[in-house]
């Protein structure tokens, strides 16, 4: 990241007390980072961040009183949403989707080692997604998993509906992009620039009325369910 650059705001939300005291000294010992605020559950969440508007949320999922998810689906309305990077142990890959659904950048396990920690700030901070492969592989197995046929159909066309839109080259970059695809690798694989590559993603922005790379990619996954 650029040492010119103001550091990136940061706010911890975690009912732990341990959690967020680890967090913040893991990321205050960064020059291109900084802790604004904390708060423990969702609804101090919502009002610090509105006071603080930080760069990047650190979101636990499960909470006493307003969970994570709740919530970031709040911020997420905001007409300037912070980005926001949730914290899980895992006990619910229902709250997991739903939260990549609201436009959530990615998950991070709470034992995810400092240096990886630090990375995943970063990367959410510049607006790309982040998914620990222990998160990636439970995540697939979600939006995968068994579910009754009359659900399977329902979401399977809703998403169909919404991927109607798109022109042939734009549902070859979102295909592209579920795959997990950078960039550079789509402009590979569809022989385009990396510039056009960004035009079309810009393009599914706007029509599918979604916020990030991993919303595109569970609607290409839903379609084919």
């Amino acid at each position: 990241m650029d040492s010119e650059r103001e550091p990136v705001r940061v706010v911890i939300v975690d009912d732990e007390q341990l959690v967020r005291m680890a967090l913040r000294l893991v990321i205050d010992g960064e020059p291109d980072l900084t802790v604004v605020a904390e708060a423990a559950d969702g609804d101090a969440a919502i009002t610090v961040v509105d006071e603080q508007r930080p760069d990047v949320v650190l979101m636990d999922v499960r909470m006493p009183g307003r969970d994570g998810l709740s919530a970031t689906r709040e911020l997420l309305t905001r007409p300037v949403p912070p980005r926001v990077l949730m914290l899980t142990t895992f006990d619910s890959d229902d709250l997991v989707l739903g939260a990549l659904r609201a436009g959530a950048l990615g998950f991070v396990l709470k034992d995810t080692q400092p240096p990886q920690m630090l990375d995943a700030v970063r990367t959410v901070a510049d607006g790309n997604p982040v998914l620990s492969p222990a998160v990636t592989a439970r995540v697939i197995a979600a939006a995968t998993g068994p579910q009754s046929a009359h659900a399977r159909t329902s979401s399977r066309e809703a998403a169909r509906n919404q991927l109607s839109v798109l022109t042939e080259r734009e549902r070859e970059t979102a295909r592209a992009i579920a795959d997990g695809l950078d960039n550079p690798e789509i402009a590979r694989r569809l022989r385009i620039s990396i510039a056009t590559v960004k035009a079309h993603t810009g393009s599914l922005f706007a029509k599918l009325g979604v916020a990030n790379r991993v919303q595109i990619a569970l609607l290409v996954r839903d379609a084919e369910v």
